[in-house]
């Protein structure tokens, strides 16, 4: 079966979450730049990829790398692409999205009108036609032009990879399911262990680790754009990859996640978001105040996004918050806790120093991702032995 180079972008920060995501399903890394992972794939992969990586924004194909300083060597580097062995004579295609950084064209609507001319230069002299209906299936296009260095793009996904389709009511300010997959995943956190999220909003940090514990891939329930191009990845690979991953399913896993939030209103969203999505039986939600925060057992984990202030919380109110964060910790026997924010006061307010500190970019917010380490569990004693 035929090989591409297929990128996967993703939050600036969790490169290496995603590198070890795609390895694990058996794929050799081929570049990691920020905020992207490439690595070498046939069309099986294009399937798995969509279907269960939780970090990845999209996964598109690397159809031509070239390096374009004016816009006559954008056309030439677009047009000598074998657009044909990928577009049918009746595909619908155009340059959804043209990005440029720190390169001599920078313009993305120019960018995107001289690509889609030099497309449509190509096709016409293989398939001997002046004018494209594009009555067929849709195959769009993305341009990144970093350092003069142009990657142009099939999108096999569509609609971003964050959008698991079971968040259907939203709070305001929520953190994206790739992302909160991703932090999760820069936890020693697993399925055994407690998870409390304090501030659980939408239900995302629950929901995510609970698909996690009952082996869900997150892109089971929704569809993708390259599901239509028989032409390229025939229907039975998806169809494969879909009944593989719903034999993965762990039904009766039995965990402690907890999403708390003071709002009722939230709480409400993240049960409906939870039952979307299948795992509403795994999770306990409750109204619950951080000053209320407690549990009995030992070794276990917080992982939230707080506000801190950027749009839905009065920043005159971040000290008390974040002191009533830092008490809830402290009452806690061992436990670690794992926090997001751009507030630059935090630790100064937790009480606390982080023991790790890692930037991660969450959309055009630039934060921090706060580790607050307790001891490790002791290693359980296997009575077979």
């Amino acid at each position: 079966m035929e090989t591409w180079t297929l990128s996967a972008p993703c939050h600036f920060g969790t490169e290496a979450v995603l590198k070890r995501e795609i390895q694990r399903l058996g794929y050799e890394i081929s570049e990691v730049d920020n905020g992207r992972v490439n690595f070498i794939g046939d069309a099986e992969a294009v399937a798995l990829a969509n279907i269960h990586l939780r970090t990845a924004e999209r996964i598109m194909i690397l159809v031509g790398d070239f390096e374009a300083q004016t816009f006559d060597e954008l056309f030439e580097g677009v047009k000598a692409i074998h657009w044909e062995d990928f577009i049918p004579k009746d595909g619908k295609f155009w340059v959804t999205k043209a990005s440029s950084v720190n390169s001599k064209l920078f313009s993305p609507s120019d960018i995107q009108s001289i690509a889609k001319k030099a497309m449509v230069e190509r096709m016409k002299g293989v398939y001997h036609i002046e004018r494209f209906e594009e009555t067929g299936n849709a195959y769009p296009v993305r341009i990144l032009i970093n350092k003069n260095r142009v990657m142009v793009l099939l999108d096999t996904t569509g609609t971003s990879l964050h959008k698991r389709g079971y968040r259907q009511l939203e709070v305001e300010a929520p953190i994206s399911e790739t992302l909160a997959a991703a932090l999760i995943m820069l936890t020693p956190w697993k399925w055994d262990r407690i998870l409390i999220d304090p501030f659980c909003g939408s239900g995302t940090f629950p929901i995510e680790a609970a698909m996690m514990a009952a082996h869900i891939a997150p892109g089971l329930n929704r569809h993708f754009t390259a599901e239509s191009w028989e032409n390229i990845i025939p229907k039975d690979i998806w169809k494969d990859v879909r009944q593989e991953a719903y034999g993965q399913i762990i039904e009766n896993r039995e965990v402690d996640i907890q999403g708390f939030d003071i709002d009722d209103k939230a709480v409400r969203i993240s049960r409906k978001n939870a039952i979307a999505a299948g795992v509403d039986h795994l999770i306990h939600f409750q109204q619950r105040g951080v000053d209320k925060l407690s549990h009995k057992k030992k070794y276990g984990f917080i992982i939230t996004n707080p506000p801190y202030g950027e749009r839905m919380f009065d920043k005159d109110e971040l000290p008390d918050l974040y002191r009533s964060i830092g008490e809830a910790y402290r009452s806690l026997d061992e436990w670690s806790m794992y926090l997001i924010t751009s507030y630059e006061d935090a630790e100064k307010y937790i009480g606390r120093k982080a023991d790790k500190n890692r930037k991660i970019y969450n959309g055009m917010i630039k934060t921090y991702y706060y580790q607050f380490l307790g001891s490790k569990p002791p290693k359980r004693i296997n009575p077979n032995k």
